[in-house]
C-alpha cells in the first residue's frame, strides 16, 4: 500500500477474521465514559456481528437482488416486445417495429449486467485483490453505449420517415401497443432504479434510465398515431426527433452517473458522515486522509486517524478497530475499512514521514 498511501506506518487495522480478538475485548479498550456507555448498550439491544464472511451476506443478498431485477425486467420488456410485434405485423407500422426491437435491445441489456452481477461473488485473487466487483461498471459503460445507439437510432428512423413518408394502418392497434410500450418500459425503469440505488449499482440505475428512454419512444409512436389519424403524415418523424433530444438528455445523465464511478468518485455528503462518524470516536483526536471508493455496489474506506502519542501498540489498534466498527455503523454499503493510526507529533519531534516525502515529488 506505500505506493498509493505513503503515510501510512504505524498500527493499522484491517477488518479481517485474523483479527480475532481485537473485535471482542479490545474492541472497546478505548471507549470510556458517556459514549462508550451508550455504545454498549446499543450492542446489547440491537444483536449483529461483524465478522468477514458476515459482512459478504449483504453483499451477496445485494448481487441476488440485482439478478432478480434483471430477470424481472427481462421478462417484462419481453413481453412488452412481443405484444408489438404482434401488432406489427397486422399494421406495417414502421414506428412501432423500430420500437419493438429498441425494447427487445433493452432487455438483452440485463446480460451485461448479469455477467457483472455473477463476477462480482467471485472471490478476490492475487491478480485482482479487490475482487472482480469493477465489472458493473464495465457493464455501465455498455449500457452507456447502448443507450447512445438508440438515440442515433431514432434520429436515423426519423430523418428517414421524413424523406419518406409512409402511412400507417390499423391506427387503435398501434396506440394500444404504444401505451402497452410506455407502460412496460416505465415499469421496468422504476424497478431497476430503486433497486439500483438501494443495492448502491451505478450500472442497474443506468439500465433502469435507459428503459425510460424507451418509454419515451413508445410515447413518440402513440403521438405519430394520433397525427396519422388526423392527416399529418409528418407527425411521427416530427415527434421521433423530439424523443431523439430527450434520449440525449437521458443519456448525459446515466454517462455522468457512470464515468463518475469509473473514476473512483462518491458523494462528499459521504465522506463528511464517515469523517463526523471517525472523529466521535473516543481516543481519535483528529482525522487524517480518507478515501471511499465504490467496488461495484460495495464501498472501501482507507483513512488515517491521529491518537495519543504514548499510547501502546495494543490501544492505537483498538481505537483503530473502533474506528472502523464507527465507519460500519455510519457509512451505509460500507464492507471494509483500513484505518491507520498516527501518534500525536510531540513538541520539537522529527516527522516520521520525512523518509517519504521525496516519493510525493516524483
Amino acid at each position: 500500500m506505500s505506493d498509493r498511501h505513503p503515510h501510512r506506518h504505524g498500527p493499522a487495522h484491517d477488518h479481517r477474521p485474523e483479527h480475532g480478538p481485537a473485535h471482542g475485548h479490545a474492541h472497546h479498550e478505548g471507549r470510556t465514559g458517556t459514549a462508550g456507555l451508550r455504545h454498549r448498550l446499543a450492542h446489547l439491544l440491537t444483536p449483529h456481528s461483524h465478522d468477514s464472511a458476515e459482512r459478504l451476506d449483504p453483499a451477496m443478498e445485494a448481487s441476488a437482488r440485482g439478478m432478480r431485477a434483471l430477470w424481472v425486467s427481462l421478462a417484462a420488456l419481453g413481453a412488452t416486445a412481443l405484444t408489438q410485434a404482434a401488432v406489427v405485423a397486422v399494421s406495417g407500422s414502421v414506428a412501432l417495429l423500430g420500437d419493438s426491437v429498441h425494447n427487445a435491445a433493452d432487455a438483452l441489456t440485463a446480460l451485461p449486467l448479469g455477467i457483472a452481477f455473477v463476477l462480482g461473488r467471485r472471490a478476490a485473487t492475487r491478480r485482482f485483490t479487490y475482487g472482480y466487483g469493477r465489472a458493473e461498471d464495465l457493464a455501465g459503460l455498455v449500457i452507456v453505449l447502448t443507450i447512445a445507439a438508440s438515440a442515433a437510432f431514432a434520429a436515423w428512423a426519423a430523418v428517414a420517415r421524413l424523406l419518406d413518408p409512409r402511412p400507417v394502418t390499423h391506427l387503435p392497434a398501434v396506440a394500444v401497443a404504444a401505451l402497452v410500450g410506455f407502460a412496460g418500459n416505465e415499469w421496468v425503469a422504476r424497478y431497476r432504479i430503486r433497486v439500483g440505488r438501494e443495492i448502491g449499482s451505478a450500472a442497474l440505475v443506468a439500465d433502469g434510465l435507459h428503459a425510460r428512454t424507451d418509454g419515451f419512444t413508445s410515447l413518440a409512436v402513440l403521438v405519430g398515431a394520433g397525427g396519422s389519424a388526423l392527416g399529418w403524415r409528418a407527425a411521427d418523424p416530427v415527434v421521433g426527433l423530439v424523443i431523439t433530444a430527450a434520449i440525449v438528455l437521458v443519456l448525459r445523465d446515466a454517462a455522468r452517473e457512470v464515468f463518475r464511478r469509473m473514476l473512483d468518485a462518491v458523494d462528499p455528503a459521504l465522506v463528511d458522515r464517515a469523517e463526523r462518524a471517525v472523529r466521535a470516536v473516543p481516543g481519535v483526536r483528529e482525522v487524517g486522509e480518507l478515501r471511499l471508493r465504490w467496488i461495484g455496489h460495495r464501498l472501501r474506506a482507507e483513512l488515517s486517524v491521529v491518537v495519543d502519542g504514548e499510547a501502546t501498540l495494543r490501544q492505537a489498534h483498538a481505537i483503530a478497530v473502533d474506528a472502523e466498527h464507527a465507519l460500519l455503523h455510519a457509512v451505509p454499503r460500507l464492507t471494509a475499512a483500513l484505518v491507520h493510526a498516527d501518534p500525536a507529533p510531540a513538541p520539537g519531534e522529527r516527522d516520521p514521514h520525512l523518509a517519504l516525502a521525496h516519493h510525493l515529488t516524483a
